[in-house]
């Protein structure tokens, strides 16, 4: 028997979950449909297992240097079995807390992979959702007025580079090692390159990157990218860039593999354990029924407008299978958006510039708006403030000194453009940047907001400071 909808949402992750919660709120009749867990990829397969092996990684790291905080220790071993039930143990509140929400708000939740289906005797319009269910019972028909897009994205890999699951892995794979490597080979130096770049080298791993572009994490400015790449070398990391990966080279047996790579003319092997494939994400676009509606798709992701609308208007898109900055952040607040569209609340649309962007390498990286380089390509005459965490007393207090805030303002209206950190907790302290790019703040405000002493955030302030020379402590 076919159930009417307000919302059938595909895909409960970070996206699709938020989207229900904020659509029962807005007493929307709504309907989740998840062919794995609730919470998606974030919650079992990314954000939330790689943060948690790399806070055991940073204190693993912590421990190593003990004496120098005066604590004398002995014997430090790291039990790899113990960390990944840590890790699987977050997962499981997590999951149950996303469960219980669900419950909460009335959300029903299909266990089973959802398609759309064209017009038909359910609907004259496309977007009818078959369910075929996990427990093998007969699909389940759902008739919604409106359909949420949220299936996310799943690792690219390079042709010659496929996923074994064994000695060829992708960040899935290896989220699930029951031990460690001695060595591996990282092909990929974006995101989430450097973050299991970090993580491993702390956790005694020898490291190499082969990164194709001339700098790693190309997407953040050059000069975070060169304190990144400073920190990871002190690391033991060994880091190729302008690397062409010769993907037809890789040779591997049971216990270790090899590849070529291409740099100034010259060819390199590199051997390793394993072999990480870290070039990025697909979006999930196949599969779900989108050859049945006029939606169009380019590049494996779907078009929407502002709004997150496809050409099918009562059908929306969110998350990593729009493009976009594939954040789960952003997953949520795109969902609220459409939600709100939807039930006609005028939402207003998302500034991306005003989105935080975080890597969780040891140190942290963090950063909300332009990039210096983009700033002068877009023409603006730029004004700039930088600041050491070497010069701030609670990061010498923590023992970590590296790194530094950057912000860089327009030099006509003293609006502020981007706010760059590298240093310990970048990504908490990047919230003060972002909330004052949303308000379209100076720097000379950030300056007068007076940080707490002795704080991190001393060093955001006095960045804002240095913009105008002005800077205290240096």
């Amino acid at each position: 028997m076919a159930k009417e909808y307000d919302l059938v949402i595909l895909g409960g992750g970070t996206g699709g979950y938020v989207a229900a919660i904020r659509a029962s709120q807005l007493g929307l009749k709504t309907a989740v449909v998840e062919k794995g867990k609730l919470g998606g990829t974030c919650l079992h397969n990314g954000c939330i297992p790689s943060k948690a092996l790399l806070r055991s990684a940073e204190v693993y790291a912590t421990a190593k240097k003990s004496e120098e905080f005066g604590i004398i220790t002995s014997d430090i071993r790291l039990d790899f079995n113990r960390v990944q039930e840590r890790k699987s143990s977050i997962i499981s509140q997590l999951h149950s807390g996303v469960q219980y929400l669900m419950k909460k708000g009335k959300i029903d939740v299909y266990e089973g992979n959802g398609r759309i289906m064209g017009p038909s005797i359910f609907s004259p319009m496309p977007g009818t959702i078959s369910v075929e269910m996990n427990n093998g019972e007969e699909n389940e028909m759902l008739i919604p007025k409106n359909v949420i897009i949220a299936t996310g994205s799943r690792p690219k890999t390079l042709p010659g580079l496929e996923i074994d699951g064994s000695t060829v892995i992708s960040s899935e794979e290896a989220l699930q090692m029951e031990e460690l490597p001695k060595s591996i080979i990282i092909v990929g130096g974006g995101v989430i390159g450097v973050e299991w770049a970090s993580m491993l080298a702390d956790f005694d791993v020898k490291v190499t990157i082969l990164e194709y572009s001339d700098r790693l994490v190309p997407t953040e400015d050059k000069e975070i990218s060169k304190e990144l790449q400073r920190i990871l070398k002190k690391k033991g990391i060994k880091i190729v860039t302008g690397a062409k990966v010769l993907a037809d080279t890789v040779q591997k047996n049971s216990s270790s593999v090899t590849i070529q790579a291409e740099k100034n003319g010259d060819i390199q092997t590199f051997e390793g354990d394993k072999l990480l494939v870290s070039v990025g994400r697909i979006g999930n676009v196949e599969g779900i029924g989108l050859e049945n509606t006029e939606i169009a798709v380019a590049n494996n992701v779907i078009e929407t407008n502002k709004y997150y609308q496809t050409k099918e208007s009562h059908i929306y898109a969110i998350g990593d299978c729009i493009g976009g900055l594939q954040l789960a952040h952003v997953a949520s607040h795109e969902g609220i958006i459409a939600v709100e569209h939807i039930a006609g609340e005028n939402p207003q649309p998302l500034d991306y510039k005003t989105v935080s962007k975080c890597i969780y390498t040891s140190p942290e990286i963090s950063s909300v708006g332009y990039t210096e380089e983009e700033a002068i390509a877009l023409g603006f005459t730029i004004k700039k403030g930088k600041f050491s965490f070497k010069a701030i007393g609670k990061a010498l207090i923590y023992g970590e000194q590296d790194g530094f805030v950057k912000i860089i303002t327009d030099q006509e209206t003293d609006d502020l453009l981007g706010v760059h950190i590298i240093g310990a907790h970048a990504t908490d302290l990047i919230a003060e940047a972002a909330l004052a790019k949303v308000l379209d703040a100076t720097a000379w405000e950030i300056s007068n907001t007076i940080h707490p002493h002795p704080s991190l955030t001393e060093a955001i302030g006095e960045a804002a400071l240095a913009v105008e020379g002005k800077a205290i402590h240096s």
